[in-house]
């Protein structure tokens, strides 16, 4: 599927879609910093640094591209556990992304955050918005550990389909999880030569001293040193001691399961913030085969048909799933031939128990389903 990355960053959500098999056609940010990492790594297509929060302009750049799926993570720090956790300018981007899926119509869409942004303000105004653009939702709050991740992080996913009901992909995704969460030496083996390592706590009521032999926690966006007088906590495995040191930049990277190959550049400050800010590359290829998946179970012609009944037929979104819905029950009473016109099929349902025992509106609304099927079949083979 063709494919467009918002709010793009250094590229995890493009790199794991594209692991999968998905074609990145376009990526946008506006952070010069990782759009410059983001062009070291993809060579294939273009990042474009632009503002996605000026709506016109935005819609009618990515309309170009005629994506299949459009994916992308709005800005998060004002949903995220750290800091002041007020929903400002930037929480605003949520709802810009909903907009811009609305008004481009993909068959797909998936929107990533932090999970507190399911429960904001912004999130209930851009569902709304997904949702009356004709989109069944899958929303799911993961733990990155148990989708080949090394990391405790949770981050809620949004997965849209255009007519799908909602939670479409749920049993799915539950199915596919790891039954135990993915520890670092499991992922790196003994690569950092460490067995324990510092993550600096929020606050000093955390552990700060981590084991190889389970998760890390969650990559933030900042990395400091073991701080001078470190009294240690008593969940930390071990004392602290000169032995104990901070991950550096690039094994951060690790845990965010970016490949050992991929190129950084830029200061350090501004390198801690674009991996602490990045969709872990496993994660992403974890939602992205859940939808590969999906569409070769669903390989039916049903989504042109809908697309068909709502821009030939101007019926709404409800009204195409109602026709679909009885197009199917027709298939469970008789056998519809290629051939088949509707005075066939008609003749065969009349001669059915089961369809002579329906009243005569029922009767009517699924010979009318069957008549927008002939027709788009017809119209298909011109």
């Amino acid at each position: 599927m063709k494919t467009v990355d918002l709010f793009a960053g250094c590229g995890g959500l493009s790199l794991g879609f594209k692991n999968a098999g998905f074609e990145i056609v376009a990526a946008y940010d506006c952070w010069q910093p990782a759009v410059d990492v983001y062009k070291l790594n993809f060579d294939d297509h273009e990042i474009f640094n632009h503002d996605l929060s000026d709506l016109e302009s935005s819609v009618e750049e990515i309309r170009q591209f005629n994506p299949d799926i459009i994916i992308g993570g709005p800005p998060c720090q004002d949903f995220s556990h750290a800091g002041n956790r007020q929903e400002g300018a930037r929480a605003n981007l949520t709802e810009t992304f909903a907009v811009i899926v609305s008004r481009i119509q993909p068959k797909w869409f998936v929107m990533e955050n932090v999970d507190r942004a399911m429960k904001s303000e912004a999130y209930t105004t851009a569902r709304g918005i997904l949702k009356n653009a004709g989109y069944g939702l899958t929303e799911y709050v993961f733990d990155a550990s148990l989708c080949g991740v090394p990391q405790a992080r949770k981050r809620f996913i949004c997965i849209g389909k255009k007519h799908a009901e909602d939670a479409f992909l749920l049993d799915a995704i539950q199915n596919s999880l790891s039954a135990t969460p993915m520890t670092v030496r499991q992922y790196l083996g003994n690569a950092l030569g460490i067995d324990y390592y510092y993550r600096h706590p929020r606050n000093y009521s955390r552990r700060g001293i981590f084991s190889i032999d389970e998760p890390s926690p969650t990559v933030r966006g900042v990395n400091r040193p073991v701080p001078k007088g470190y009294q240690g906590h008593n969940g930390d495995p071990v004392q602290i001691s000169d032995a104990i040191r901070p991950l550096t930049t690039q094994e951060r990277a690790l845990l965010q399961t970016f490949p050992a190959d991929f190129k950084w550049v830029g200061t350090k400050t501004d390198l801690e913030q674009i991996i602490g800010n990045a969709v872990p590359v496993k994660l992403a290829e974890f939602v992205a085969n859940r939808i590969l998946e999906y569409q070769a179970k669903h390989s039916d012609n049903w989504d042109s048909f809908r697309d068909w009944l709502n821009t030939g037929k101007n019926l709404s979104s409800a009204s195409a799933r109602d026709v679909v819905s009885r197009i199917n029950r027709v298939n469970k009473i008789i056998v519809i031939g290629e051939n088949d016109d509707l005075i066939d099929i008609a003749y065969k349902l009349e001669k059915t128990p089961e369809f002579s025992q329906l009243s005569g509106s029922v009767k009517s609304q699924l010979k009318r389903a069957v008549s927008f099927q002939i027709e788009f079949r017809e119209n298909a083979s011109r």
